[in-house]
């Protein structure tokens, strides 16, 4: 018989923020131990539940028996004593000579008769729920059982049976409670299938987690309409996922506050309705913020009234807060607070962050001078970069920081550009975040990087596994994109030294521009696998160490564009040939040809159209037009094909043999000007 299985664990209010991620855990871990089990069906599918008191899995087409099967059972070696072998078939109930001989071994196949689901299911659940990645377990009344919170029921069903068990200390059944407020006594589930018809039927419980986001995105979307409004402002998205998290019956509602509380930067509102309030601000079609916000109750109350003024008079003490800090922020000048970064530590091996600020300045200044952009104002915005974080708000706020530094820079007259690099020298903030956008703000943000690079992984805190504390992957990234999408003729390496060269003497590992180029680099592919470049392009140009990033992307567009020629197969094959070449015979430097040592017509043929090309593409190279060049050194084909067909290269004449390896290494380091095309896969 095959039926659907239900598994619900009434708790105690789960975490939000991981409730979602707990139930699909769930859900995997006991499929995994189903099918493990043999009771679930090619046609088994899963359905989660979750809400803030309960997590709940369905899964279909469910077994009531595991089916029989044959089991093979291995004894002795062919060769070992009679005796283990006479022990090992008495164990079976069988005789010697009942026994085969499979692989070198004795061995038994036995018939093991199915058991039944009511016997394991409860079993499936305990081992299902300590291995579900809870980092820390609460335990509750007398009993030893631990989770997450604690639980108060279990609901084990199969079709409409109830499956005998305990589950956390808990006998199983087929009832639980409703909404905490808007449901009465215990609900009885009469059949699994029924599961989530019945809650909300009975229970004013919508018991699917997708589900009741939709219902919220929903009535958000319908009641900012109404407004002519807009909710979905600075982490919206995340947000509903929280509130998912909090309610079982969600109902949109519609609060307002002082029109007041405007003066305050909009960031500053969003962030307090958001994350304090997990409240939704709206802006207008301009994104203008709007004295009115939404919010999502967890009941449908007859007179909504009560629970609107409640939630605005809450939000008008945040938001009083809010007003106050920025206030207070703006009776002192940015600049009147740098002498007191001083007193704050950024690492006890890498000095405080006015030592860090002094070493911003100077590198911001270096950079300018190479973008040859304004070096006074980068080095203005460096001084005051850090600034804001000895502010009351980004104190309460850690998320505002560099958005009120632009804001209070700007209330101080400080030109724009010094106020707009303020915020976005910490820009990306995220893998595809926003890359700053004006020179000061470039320069300003890539030194703040690879300062962090140098200082952090110079002392040794290199990122290890899914381990990053510091966030050097992100900074490595962030430096990589920014010049390479701005197509800054920066040298990564040199670059690297000059932010080496502001830490003091015995601080930082030597080695560390050398590790750290490795480390760009690596952060480089995946951000090119993404581009849609494929692993052997990639390979071809990275494995050169390019140190100007900003020819990574013209190099790999004209990698593209060869390997689609009808040359590129055979001349990759040659180059890798070359490099077999030049690797058998120790490596050579020298790219020197004596066209006096040329005896073959073939070598002489390859020389001259090596030579010749040279003269063509070095300006072609100089002005990173790598397409052309490569479609030209496409052209050398012919030569190839001719000098390998008809010239030795490892003769017994020493000087003819170097001079035809200089030939190969000379042709060689035509095409490493792009990439290392021996590194094409056919």
């Amino acid at each position: 018989m095959i039926e659907s299985l239900l598994i619900e664990l009434l708790t105690e209010e789960l975490p939000p923020k991981s409730l979602k991620r707990l139930n699909e855990a769930f859900e995997q871990s006991l499929y995994d131990f189903l099918s493990d089990a043999m009771l679930l069906t090619t046609d088994s599918k899963s359905a989660v539940f979750a809400t803030p008191r309960r997590l709940a899995v369905r899964f279909t087409a469910v077994l009531t028996k595991q089916p029989d099967r044959d089991s093979t059972r291995q004894g002795p070696k062919a060769d070992a004593p009679a005796q283990a072998v006479e022990g090992f078939a008495r164990g079976l109930g069988v005789s010697v000579k009942e026994l085969e001989i499979k692989e070198g071994r004795y061995c038994r196949t036995i018939k093991v008769k199915g058991e039944l689901a009511t016997k394991l299911i409860s079993e499936i659940v305990n081992r299902s729920l300590k291995a579900l990645p809870i980092p820390k377990t609460m335990r509750w009344g007398d009993g030893e059982a631990q989770f997450v919170r604690p639980v108060h029921g279990v609901i084990l069903l199969h079709g409409n049976k109830i499956v005998p068990g305990t589950v956390l200390g808990l006998k199983s059944g087929n009832k639980t409670l409703g909404h905490r407020f808007l449901s009465k006594g215990l609900i009885t589930i009469k059949h699994a299938k029924d599961y989530e018809k019945t809650l909300k039927q009975s229970g004013n419980v919508i018991a699917s987690f997708d589900a009741r986001r939709e219902v919220i995105t929903k009535a958000l979307d319908a009641t900012a309409k109404k407004l002519d409004a807009s909710w979905n402002l600075g982490k919206s998205d995340e947000l509903v996922g929280e509130v998912t998290s909090l309610v079982e019956y969600p109902v949109a509602l519609v609060g307002s506050f002082d029109p007041a509380f405007l003066e305050v930067p909009k960031e500053c509102l969003i962030i307090s309705m958001q994350q304090h309030q997990k409240y939704f601000p709206l802006a207008d079609k301009e994104g203008k913020l709007l004295p009115r916000f939404l919010f999502v109750s967890n009941m449908k109350p007859a007179n909504p009234k009560e629970i609107v003024h409640g939630n605005e008079r809450v939000l008008r003490a945040r938001l009083s807060d809010a007003k106050f800090f920025y206030d207070q922020d703006r009776k002192q000048r940015l600049a009147d607070r740098l002498s007191r970064l001083a007193n704050v530590v950024y690492h006890n091996k890498l000095g405080s962050q006015l030592e860090r600020v002094q070493r911003l300045e100077k590198l911001s200044g270096k950079i300018a001078q190479l973008l040859k952009a304004d070096r006074a104002h980068a080095e203005r915005a460096a001084q005051l970069c850090k600034a804001d974080l000895l502010t009351e708000m980004v104190g309460e706020f850690p998320e505002l920081q560099g958005i009120m530094g632009r804001y209070y820079a700007k209330y101080d007259h400080e030109p724009s550009v010094v106020a707009d690099a303020i915020e976005q020298h910490y820009w990306p903030r995220t893998a595809g975040g926003e890359l700053p956008k004006q020179p000061i703000a470039i320069c300003v943000a890539l030194a703040d990087k690879l300062d962090t690079l140098v200082g952090i992984y110079g002392i040794g805190l290199v990122p290890t596994g899914e381990k990053d504390p510091f966030g050097l992957r992100r900074a490595a990234l962030g430096v990589v994109r920014i010049l390479v999408e701005n197509s800054l003729a920066l040298d990564v390496k040199d670059l690297l030294a000059s932010a080496r060269s502001q830490f003091p003497n015995g601080v930082i590992a030597d080695g560390i521009v050398q590790d750290l180029q490795i480390f760009m680099l690596e952060r480089l592919k995946p951000y090119l696998r993404e581009k849609g470049f494929e692993p052997d392009e990639i390979d071809a140009v990275v494995i050169l160490a390019p140190t100007r990033l900003d020819q990574v992307l013209p190099r790999l567009k004209a990698l593209k564009e060869f390997r689609a020629l009808p040359e590129a197969q055979a001349l990759s094959a040659a180059n890798k040939r070359i490099r077999n070449i030049l690797r058998q015979a120790g490596g050579t430097s020298s790219d020197k040809v004596d066209a006096g040592r040329l005896t073959e017509p073939a070598e002489r043929k390859l020389s001259e159209a090596v030579q010749i090309l040279e003269a063509q593409v070095a300006p072609l190279f100089k002005a990173g037009n790598y397409t052309e060049a490569l479609k030209r050194l496409a052209g050398l084909r012919p030569a190839v094909d001719e000098f390998f067909d008809k010239v030795m290269v490892m003769v017994d004449d020493v000087a003819v043999r170097d001079n035809r390896l200089a030939l190969l290494n000379r042709l060689g380091n035509l095409f490493l000007n792009v990439a290392d095309i021996s590194r094409l896969q056919s």
